[in-house]
């Protein structure tokens, strides 16, 4: 399979193997925001996992929930509206992130859990020096002298292949490229060696070639650090490259969840398949092809619909489909031997139509 002109198994590096320690167990989070009268479910009831030294991939059109996924574990959601309802997110060492105080929570942050934005010159403080921003960091979490911390943070944009460190050290925000100032935030994130890190469309902003350089700076950094990450992104390409398992989010839910390989190989939920098919076929030698959408638009998440919430544009969707919202679940045709692989969709669920997702996928 071609995923945006690259082989799906063309990783930029193999990641490190995953061990059967959770680092984070998220079960069953609810964060809403709350304005006046109205509820937006930006996140309804999500579970997942992620061991130690694996990537974990979230996946999905803008406006299903993945930045506040990020935003909730982070406790960072925006306030007073936003608010966690339901479930937890335990950090190993740590405890139920979900439950901390603000105080507590600010300890953690950038110690045992950070975080790279999309848009790091909204991040970065522009009247700092990018050096003092890492220095700061440092001293927020660790007790070392100003000479120590300022070593460290030379040492970090280093380490992020940031040339002249020293100089660089000196430099403002805006005197840096943007592929640059994002090497900064990750050594922001990096600087006091998190067992996680969360990534939220952090080449979004940048040119191809700089994408590729950040990615494979990530999956390095990851494999000698020892860390986690959890990354956000809409790119199927980003995906095919770093993760070692994914979830596929729509309208505030997980539709589906497995690991990398089997999600290309076989993907089983409507929307996942839709989301492979809408990818440009390569410019090589094959037959071109038109290019597939997902009709229609994410339902709001302040009225999402009876049912599945992928019915209306799901061309395959039927009456229980409208009535009744799926769990996520394994699929009762596990012909495909991917036990793994859950799927949140009637069509491989319900006992009367188990099977005809598969035949969908092949049509």
């Amino acid at each position: 399979m071609i995923i945006g002109g690259t082989k799906a198994l063309d990783r930029l590096d193999e990641p490190a193997t995953a061990q059967d320690d959770p680092v984070l167990q998220v079960e069953d989070l609810k964060a809403h925001l709350h304005f006046g009268a109205g509820v937006v479910r930006a996140v309804d009831g999500i579970s997942f996992t992620i061991r130690k030294g694996e990537t974990l991939c979230i996946v999905g059109e803008s406006g299903c929930g993945k930045s506040m996924t990020a935003l909730a574990i982070m406790g960072l959601l925006p306030k007073p509206a936003g608010r966690i309802v339901g479930g937890r997110a335990v950090l190993q060492g740590v405890g139920d992130l979900a439950r901390l105080t603000t105080k507590r929570m600010r300890e953690i942050r950038g110690r045992a859990v950070s975080m790279v934005f999309q848009e790091p010159m909204t991040s970065l403080n522009p009247v700092f020096r990018v050096g003092w921003q890492i220095e700061e960091a440092i001293r927020v979490h660790e007790k070392l002298s100003r000479a120590e911390a300022r070593k460290r943070a030379i040492a970090m944009l280093d380490l992020v292949g940031i040339p002249s460190p020293e100089e660089r050290y000196k430099a403002y925000p805006h005197q840096l490229s943007g592929g640059m100032r994002q090497r900064v935030m990750i050594a922001i994130a990096l600087a006091c060696r998190p067992k996680l890190m969360l990534a939220d469309e952090p080449t979004t902003a940048l040119d191809v070639t700089i994408q590729a350089q950040i990615l494979r700076l990530l999956n390095r950094l990851k494999s000698e650090t020892g860390a986690s990450l959890l990354l956000i992104t809409h790119d199927l390409g980003v995906v095919a490259r770093m993760a070692t398992r994914v979830c596929v989010m729509y309208a505030g839910v997980i539709v589906e969840h497995g690991d990398v390989g089997d999600i290309f190989a076989t993907p089983l939920h409507p929307y996942t398949q839709g989301l492979l098919a809408s990818i440009p076929a390569s410019r090589g030698g094959g037959e071109r092809r038109r290019l597939n959408t997902i009709p229609g638009i994410v339902p709001s998440l302040a009225n999402l619909p009876t049912g599945c919430r992928f019915a209306d544009r799901c061309p395959h969707a039927y009456e229980r489909c409208r009535k009744e919202e799926p769990p996520l679940a394994e699929p009762r045709d596990s012909s495909n031997g991917n036990e793994a692989q859950k799927v949140r969709c009637w069509l491989y669920l319900d006992p009367q139509r188990a099977g005809e997702g598969t035949l969908w996928r092949n049509a």
